[in-house]
């Protein structure tokens, strides 16, 4: 454990903030150590790619660090198995490499792979939801590892059961993944249908990460988490209502008869791309984007996003939701709807 613990290098904001108590496991044996002495409340954090840290202290932080990968094989399918520690992209280039099928689309999203059940990442038309064989999740009350199916694990758009009723009441140690042997590509997303009926599974990888470092800045080189908000969805009725001034809107009709519209557009139609107040602003390449230019402080991210969303719900009447994690000092905190805008 270590005391008032430095995160810059924790979360791809670059935002500095003190962590009273920073634990990082790299086994179960410590992590059964961690679990008698561990304070409330706390924050499970993966690479810090999808959290903003609000203030200038956090909660204690539990980082578990379990690293390792197995394959079982199968005549037509693999079960590969991947401990929470590992790193997501990596995970994607090596199932690329040796013709395991799935998780192509997936490319170049950052964190690590026990944050992305969690978060239930997508993108480019793949969910991890329609990979996940189970989950092994360590409970804190009974020091045990429970395996969870993927029905178990309740995934929705952006979110799981691990967000929900077992949100710090343990961690997952690894994510077991269903893997084709016999390759067939999802070209059905925008960006990709430019992509030729026959492209291999590299083809659609190296696509996936052309496409995302054209729009998405590098965190490396310009602090950011990515995707800040999630893309709303929206009544049929709704959808029809903004179709008649927008009538070029990105829209993706769900199977329950509602209408997934792109939170990016939304932005940049109402005014913001490039947008910049101070030391942080709107992406200029993605208007989904939120970055930091030169700020010290998380808050000014938060009153950004503040801002994005009155403007958006003033030109289109959607109150966009963050995807992004927002912590300070007393936990896990959201951003509520305006009554005016």
């Amino acid at each position: 454990m270590h005391s008032q613990y430095e995160l810059t290098r924790h979360n791809s904001f670059a935002f500095p903030a003190i962590c009273p108590a920073f634990y990082q496991p790299e086994s179960l044996q410590e992590l059964n150590d961690i679990v008698k002495q561990l304070p409330s409340p706390f924050y499970v954090l993966g690479e810090g790619s999808n959290t903003l840290f609000a203030e200038q202290t956090t909660t204690p932080i539990l980082q578990p660090n379990f690293k390792g990968i197995t394959v079982e094989e199968h005549d037509d399918f693999v079960l590969l198995s991947a401990k929470c520690g590992e790193n997501w992209h990596e995970l994607v280039n090596f199932c690329v490499e040796n013709n395991y099928y799935g998780l192509e689309n997936l490319a170049l999203i950052p964190g690590s792979v026990g944050a992305a059940p969690v978060q239930n990442i997508g993108a480019y038309g793949t969910e991890i939801a329609d990979i996940v064989e189970h989950v092994s999740w360590y409970e804190f009350e009974t020091k045990k590892i429970r395996t969870l199916s993927k029905q178990a694990c309740q995934f929705a758009y952006r979110d799981s059961i691990f967000k929900n009723s077992l949100a710090n009441k343990g961690i997952i140690i690894e994510v077991t993944l269903r893997l084709s042997k016999k390759w067939q590509a999802n070209l059905t997303y925008r960006d990709l249908d430019t992509l030729p009926i026959d492209a291999s599974a590299n083809d659609v990888f190296q696509k996936v990460i052309e496409i995302r470092q054209s729009k998405l800045p590098d965190h490396n080189k310009l602090p950011n988490a990515g995707s800040f908000f999630k893309n709303p969805v929206v009544a049929k009725q709704l959808y029809n209502k903004l179709l008649t001034n927008f009538p070029d809107m990105p829209a993706y009709p769900q199977e329950n008869g509602t209408v997934k519209l792109a939170a990016g557009w939304l932005i940049e139609k109402s005014g913001l791309k490039g947008f910049r107040v101070g030391d942080v602003g709107v992406a200029q390449t993605q208007a989904l984007v939120l970055v930091n230019y030169d700020s010290k402080n998380g808050q000014d991210i938060i009153k950004l996003a503040k801002y994005v969303q009155a403007q958006v719900q003033l030109k289109c009447d959607i109150f966009l939701q963050p995807e992004v994690r927002l912590l300070s000092s007393k936990g896990l905190f959201q951003l509520t709807q305006c009554k005016q805008v």
